[in-house]
C-alpha cells in the first residue's frame, strides 16, 4: 500500500483541469458544438479519468481520506458525468451557487416569510430575478416589465414573459431591458 495522499490528489486536480480547459473553449458555444466537442475530446479524458480514480483506490488503505475521497466520487460517477450528452448542461453548479449565495446568507432573514407559502412565493419570485440575471436581463425592470403586461396577456402564451423570451422582444421594440456590463 501507497502512503501520501498528495501526488494523488495533484493528479487528480490537474486531470480534471484538463476537462475544465476544454469547458472554457466551448463556453459561450451552441449546445450542439458544445455537445460534438464533448463526445470527442471530453467524454474520453472522463473515462480515463474514472480508470484512473479506480486504479488509485487500489493502492491506498481503504480507511484513509484519499479512499474515501475516491470512493465518494465513483459513487456519483452518472451525475458528474452529466453534462457529457447535454449541450446545454454546464459541467458543474457554480452559476446556481453563486445565484442563491445572497439568499443563503441572509436565510435568517427569510423566516419572517410569514407561512410556508410566503416562503415559496419569495423563492419562486427570487428564482426569476435570478434567471433574469443569467439572461442578462436588469432584474429591476423584468418584474415591472412582466407585471404591465401579464394582465392583457394570454395564459397560454405566458412562457413569452420568461427572462430570455422578453429580451428578445424588448431588444427588437421600444424597450431595452438589457443589463449593462462593465
Amino acid at each position: 500500500m501507497k502512503t501520501g495522499a498528495v501526488p494523488i490528489a495533484e493528479e487528480a486536480l490537474i486531470r480534471i483541469g484538463e476537462l475544465y480547459d476544454i469547458e472554457r473553449e466551448i463556453r459561450g458555444s451552441p449546445p450542439e458544438t458544445r455537445l460534438r466537442v464533448r463526445l470527442t475530446r471530453t467524454k474520453p479524458r472522463f473515462k480515463a479519468l474514472r480508470a484512473w480514480l479506480e486504479a488509485r483506490l487500489t493502492e491506498v488503505s481503504g480507511k484513509s481520506g484519499t479512499a474515501e475521497a475516491l470512493r465518494y466520487a465513483l459513487h456519483r460517477w452518472p451525475a458528474l458525468g452529466r453534462f457529457l450528452d447535454d449541450g446545454t448542461i454546464e459541467i458543474d453548479n457554480k452559476a446556481a451557487e453563486r445565484a442563491i449565495r445572497p439568499i443563503t446568507l441572509d436565510r435568517k432573514n427569510w423566516l419572517s416569510a410569514g407561512s410556508d407559502n410566503g416562503g415559496e412565493r419569495a423563492a419562486s419570485i427570487l428564482s426569476l430575478i435570478e434567471t433574469a440575471k443569467l439572461n442578462d436581463v436588469e432584474p429591476e425592470a423584468y418584474p415591472r416589465e412582466v407585471l404591465t403586461r401579464i394582465a392583457d396577456h394570454p395564459i397560454n402564451r405566458i412562457e413569452q414573459l420568461l427572462p430570455w423570451n422578453l429580451k428578445a422582444q424588448c431588444l427588437s421594440g421600444n424597450i431595452l431591458i438589457q443589463m449593462n456590463r462593465l
